[in-house]
């Protein structure tokens, strides 16, 4: 079976920024945040935006089973999955940004502040304590 070639995030859940090059991205639903290498930024900013892993693959800046790892671990926290869409063209910048990367691909998983990102301050009202009204585990 051929593997996919064109990504898209997984949800609506998934949200993301860059701040100066560098990816953080927030599940809302499960309140993990995700940080990225300086390479694993610049690829995560192409593949959520419809770049094919084959252009990526193809810059020579990054190893093909190296990138496979990447997508896998991607798809494995949820943040990306399939796309049945055509390819959108590879920014001429990323090159030089992969190029210039000193750090391996990588992605971290943050769930520190997950209490507090899926407390929702408008819908969990419990007036008596106040609000946000923590749910409390079972």
């Amino acid at each position: 079976m051929r593997q996919p070639d064109v990504y898209a995030v997984a949800s609506k859940d998934i949200v993301f920024e860059s701040f100066d090059g560098d990816a953080v991205v927030l599940d809302l639903s499960t309140g993990k945040y995700f940080g990225f290498s300086d390479s694993g930024s610049g690829v995560w900013q192409a593949l959520s935006s419809g770049v094919s892993a084959a252009a990526l693959a193809e810059t020579g800046a990054i190893a093909s089973a190296e990138l496979a790892t990447f997508i896998a671990r991607l798809l494995e926290f949820g943040l990306l999955a399939p796309a049945d869409t055509a390819p959108n063209p590879l920014p001429g910048d990323l090159i030089s940004q992969l190029a210039a990367a000193r750090e391996p691909l990588s992605v971290d998983v943050h769930d520190d502040l997950a209490d507090l990102i899926v407390v929702d301050p408008i819908h969990e009202v419990d007036e008596p304590l106040g609000w946000p009204a923590v749910k409390q585990a079972n």
